[in-house]
């Protein structure tokens, strides 16, 4: 596997390998020196033609403490802004003999474009309400970290499900992890069908206090106003005050139940400060993990092959992995 599209295409195995990997990566930073050579001589080519902080600012933390080389890409001064296509500006990245290109498109599919018609690897940093597969598998691993499983656990996702390619990251990778997902929201948010694609591991609610009980995570998407041409709601305010997570109702799920956001948050939109900023809130912890994750994708697709197609064999070099830098 050349590039990493979504987590549609990869297996249970496959994504437990990277959160494996990412373990290791996170050690490195209780270092003195955060830095490894096993990117050395790589360039990592950064991509964005949306906004981003977290990812763009992870990815290329991640790329440069695996000790590549970064290129990133301003589309506001670039040819972009003269009538280049993605394709000619991506060829162009190629004939400087990158070895990454890490794309965010506001095109869904656009990466697996870019990705048939280039040699270097391509890495999916959010396409259109497609996928955002390097924050599916950051949330996972937050989860994992703290609940130490993911199968059998109750997980919530809410808010603006229709444009969200955190949310469609998520269901593929809890789902093939065992997870049991509800997802809630208005209906005008929530596309037809879901529950088709994913059978019964989603469930659609539409009322937060019945979707809250039970749940061991929370996650809470960003309501996407800059998506949102029509008239998803009344307004933010009848939004807030049937799907917003406050307090109150956070003391409807379990006790232990961690509370996640992919950012940045719309505060008292879809989550309180108070909760935000609470005891249960991993949205820090997440910024975190999403440095160790990205460091794990980039450790595992820069082989020729990209990412190994045999888990069992590649599970063998762990070892080395982790006395990676030592």
């Amino acid at each position: 596997m050349k590039d990493l599209i979504g987590l549609e295409h990869l297996s249970g195995a496959q994504i437990e390998h990277i959160l494996e990997t990412a373990r290791p990566m996170k050690s490195l930073f209780t270092r003195s020196i955060k830095k490894v050579p096993v990117l050395r001589g790589k360039t990592v080519a950064l991509v964005f033609f949306e906004a981003s902080t977290r990812t763009r600012s992870s990815f290329e933390l991640a790329a440069k403490r695996l000790s590549a080389d970064t290129l990133n890409l301003a589309m506001s001064t670039s040819s972009v802004t003269k009538g280049e296509s993605l394709l000619d500006t991506m060829k162009t990245f190629e004939a400087m003999k990158v070895d990454f290109m890490v794309l965010r498109h506001s095109s869904s599919g656009a990466t697996e474009l870019v990705g048939r018609d280039t040699k270097a690897h391509v890495i999916n940093a959010g396409d259109g309400s497609h996928e955002h597969p390097t924050q599916g598998l950051l949330d996972i691993f937050t989860i994992l970290e703290k609940k130490k499983r993911v199968d059998g656990l109750n997980v919530v996702i809410v808010g603006d499900i229709l444009h969200s390619r955190v949310a469609r990251s998520n269901f593929w990778g809890l789902a093939k992890l065992g997870a049991h997902i509800t997802v809630c929201g208005p209906a005008t948010l929530i596309p037809k069908g879901i529950e088709d694609v994913f059978g019964r591991k989603v469930r659609v609610c539409y009322k937060m206090e019945e979707a809250l009980k039970d749940a061991d995570v929370i996650n809470v998407l960003r309501l996407q106003r800059e998506r949102q041409e029509g008239d998803f709601f009344p307004s933010l305010r009848e939004y807030t005050e049937l799907y917003g997570l406050n307090s109150e109702r956070l003391r409807l799920a379990k006790p232990d139940c961690l509370v996640l956001h992919p950012g940045p948050m719309n505060r008292g939109i879809e989550i309180s400060s108070e909760v935000a900023d609470g005891p249960r809130s991993m949205i820090l912890e997440q910024v975190t993990n999403g440095i160790a994750i990205r460091m794990a994708v980039l450790y595992l697709f820069s082989g020729p092959n990209g990412f190994p197609a045999n888990i069992s064999a590649a599970k063998k070099g762990k070892k080395s992995l982790l006395e990676i830098g030592n």
